[in-house]
C-alpha cells in the first residue's frame, strides 16, 4: 500500500499516475524501476477534487477489493478537519442523522431521516447519512485535540425531519473535526451546510467564496485520519496527515505555543 496525502485542487486520477514516478525517485534501482513502472495501482478511496488528506492506494487488484469493500461496509474510521463559516454553535459536539440522495435537479442533498427507504426519480433511493461533530475552535480561540471516540448522549443527537439552518448568519469562524459514520456523496459537506455553518469555500453549499479580503481556492476539508485492518496481516494500523496551513492557524497546538 501507499499511504498519500492529496493536496487541495488535484484530482484522484492525477494523483493516481503521478505515484510511479515518485516510488522512481525513491529507488536507485534499474531493475526497481522497470518493476514499478509496470505497476498497476488502485484507487482504495477517493476524495473531492478541494479536499486535501489521505488517500490509500495499492499494488494489488485483491488487496483494493478488500479495501474498497471495508470502506463500503463502513468498517474504516475517518476522521475530518474543516473549516466552516456561520454563526458559533452552542454545542460542542452533536451527531446529525439523515437521509441522503439526489434531488429532483439531479444535486445531493440532505433528506430527512423518515425517507431513508424511500424512492427517488431516476431509480436510487434515500439512504441514511449519520455524522458527529466537534467544535475545535471558535475565531481563533480553542486548543488542538487528537482525535477520540466519542460518547454521544441522546440530547446530542439531531435527528433530521425539518429544513436545517441554510442561509443563515456568517459571522463567525468555525473550526470543527467530523467522524462520518457512513460514506455518502458530499456527506460532511451537506451536514455541515444543514448545521448552518457550510464548509469555507464551497459554493455549491452555500459557502463563502471570500472571507475578510481573500478569495477562497476551493472548500477547505482535509482528510486527517484512517484506521482500518490492514488487508494482509489483520492488524489495525491508523494514518495521519499533517494538518493543513489554513486549521494550524486556527488552533493552538502544542507545538505553536
Amino acid at each position: 500500500m501507499v499511504i498519500v496525502n492529496k493536496p487541495q485542487g488535484i484530482y484522484c486520477e492525477t494523483l493516481l499516475s503521478a505515484v510511479p514516478q515518485l516510488l522512481d525517485n525513491k529507488t536507485d534501482s534499474v531493475d526497481s524501476k522497470t518493476e514499478t513502472k509496470s505497476l498497476e495501482l488502485h484507487l482504495a478511496n477517493r476524495l473531492d477534487r478541494d479536499t486535501s488528506g489521505l488517500m490509500v492506494i495499492t499494488k494489488s487488484h485483491k488487496v483494493a477489493g478488500k479495501l474498497v469493500k471495508a470502506f463500503t461496509d463502513h468498517k474504516v474510521k475517518k476522521t475530518y478537519i474543516a473549516m466552516c463559516i456561520g454563526a458559533a454553535p452552542k454545542w460542542d459536539t452533536i451527531s446529525l442523522r439523515s437521509g441522503h440522495g439526489r434531488s429532483k435537479f439531479g444535486v445531493w442533498r440532505v433528506y430527512a431521516a423518515s425517507d431513508v427507504g424511500r424512492s427517488l426519480p431516476g431509480g436510487s433511493s434515500v439512504r441514511d447519512m449519520a455524522t458527529t461533530f466537534e467544535v475545535l475552535s471558535v475565531n481563533g480561540q480553542g486548543r488542538f485535540k487528537e482525535p477520540s471516540k466519542l460518547s454521544i448522549n441522546e440530547e446530542d443527537v439531531l435527528t433530521v425531519e425539518a429544513p436545517g439552518l441554510v442561509g443563515g448568519e456568517k459571522s463567525d469562524e468555525v473550526l470543527v473535526r467530523a467522524y462520518p459514520q457512513s460514506g455518502r456523496t458530499h456527506q460532511i459537506r451537506l451536514h455541515s451546510q444543514y448545521l448552518g455553518i457550510s464548509i469555507r469555500g464551497d459554493v455549491k453549499y452555500e459557502g463563502v467564496c471570500e472571507w475578510n479580503g481573500k478569495v477562497c481556492d476551493g472548500h477547505e476539508l482535509h482528510a486527517e485520519t484512517l484506521t482500518f485492518d490492514h488487508p494482509i496481516t489483520g492488524l489495525m494500523v491508523e494514518f495521519r496527515a499533517p494538518l493543513p496551513s489554513w486549521a494550524t492557524q486556527a488552533i493552538q497546538t502544542e507545538e505553536l505555543q
